[in-house]
């Protein structure tokens, strides 16, 4: 009988416990978060300024946003009408309820301009055109060792001036450059001190802010460069787990052989009869440099001689209206170091496999010779930083 009373009083007490529990949980008030706001139309290339809303799902909540690419805080201005977005801009959002966590941060961006990307220049392809050498529908980049290589490109766009610091830190939300930017307004440099990876991310981070299909996938990853695991972009190793959708119209650095034909002055350049290694008829090989300053930041004019890197678009264009061919940054592009092969190809991408990636077009740094569009620059490794390095972007044509 006294096992039972006992049984039963420690029955009791652990009901107790438990009651007590439970009731002490349910009056402790809860941390919710905001929701993430959404924007109406989505980010993405338009034709024609856009009218954009923006939405929180969370009742009471305040939406702050910026439209200069920086993150909103809670002193940014308060969204109360639509936003008329005209130009290509960068728009971001967050969500403020007071006694609740703030919303993660909302971002796309607005590219404002019609059929060709926003500062991005169309490139046409070499089909129908003889070119000498190469032959009708091929290219020939000319340089030792590419006498026997012909190619055909299909038509492209590529960025009209190298990604300038502004760009890289309105996506990235940090910039590395600036070291050796020591003239004008740093921000409108181009970025510099990014290895190989800084650069496919950006082109990733910048297509899905528009609303674009990104070009590159890591391993088994995906397309979006926050679900890649830590430390894919610290070892050289990696750069070979690193794929491209070539049908995909989101952002990606050129291959090798399309900067070199975009540098060269492509078709215009061909139909004037300046084709290869010139700019608007201004032979810059060798030794000879002619008037490569026109068109170039490099060692001889860069004065004093190695102060940096200089604002973007201040020299001369080539013949299809491209800065910055030659000098100011390096241009990291996609292909993995080789020989040229012998033969004819279509829209090559380079070897699968292999140590280094390939930089073009000489820098600030560089002799007239290391500025030619010729030139390859290809013991780099992926992860390799430096002051006049950096790239530019370009887009398949949808």
């Amino acid at each position: 009988m006294k096992r039972k009373l006992l049984f039963f009083i420690v029955v009791i007490c652990m009901v107790l416990i438990i009651f007590s529990c439970s009731e002490k949980k349910s009056t402790e008030p809860e941390i919710n978060q905001v929701s993430k706001p959404v924007f109406n139309p989505q980010g993405g290339t338009y034709t024609t300024s856009q009218s954009v809303t923006i939405t929180c799902s969370t009742e009471g909540a305040v939406i702050r946003y910026t439209t200069d690419g920086s993150n909103p805080t809670e002193s940014s201005s308060v969204y109360t009408n639509a936003i008329q977005i005209t130009t290509t801009t960068t728009l971001k959002a967050i969500g403020f309820r007071s006694g609740w966590t703030p919303s993660n941060i909302a971002s796309a961006r607005y590219t404002i301009g019609g059929v060709t990307p926003g500062e991005m220049v169309f490139v046409q392809g070499t089909a129908g055109v003889s070119f000498n050498p190469g032959g009708l529908g091929y290219f020939n980049p000319g340089a030792s060792g590419g006498e026997n290589y012909n190619v055909s490109l299909s038509d492209f766009y590529i960025g009209k001036y190298e990604v300038t610091q502004a760009e890289y830190l309105a996506v990235m939300e940090v910039n590395p450059g600036g070291s050796n930017s020591t003239i004008g307004n740093p921000l409108d440099h181009p970025i510099n001190n990014v290895s190989w990876f800084n650069a496919i991310e950006y082109c990733n981070r910048l297509s899905m802010l528009e609303g674009l299909t990104p070009a590159y996938s890591y391993s088994t990853y995906g397309t979006d460069p926050d679900n890649w695991p830590a430390g894919w972009n610290s070892s050289n190793d990696n750069h070979t787990n690193v794929s491209c959708n070539w049908s995909a119209v989101g952002y990606r650095l050129p291959t090798e052989m399309e900067r070199e034909y975009a540098a060269c002055g492509g078709v215009p350049a061909q139909n004037a009869g300046t084709f290869n290694d010139t700019y608007a008829g201004t032979n810059v090989a060798g030794t000879d440099p002619g008037q490569l300053g026109d068109y170039a930041w490099y060692n001889s004019n860069n004065s004093p001689s190695g102060t940096g890197t200089m604002p973007v678009g201040t020299k001369l264009p080539n013949e299809l209206g491209l800065y910055d061919m030659s000098g100011n940054v390096w241009n990291w592009v996609w292909d993995i170091k080789t020989s040229y092969p012998s033969g004819s190809f279509t829209d090559p991408t380079g070897p699968v496999s292999g140590t280094y990636r390939v930089i073009r077009g000489g820098s600030w740094f560089s002799f007239a010779y290391s500025c030619t569009v010729s030139i390859r620059m290809f013991n780099v490794s992926p992860t390799i930083t430096s002051g006049d390095l950096g790239f530019r972007i370009s887009r398949v044509v949808p």
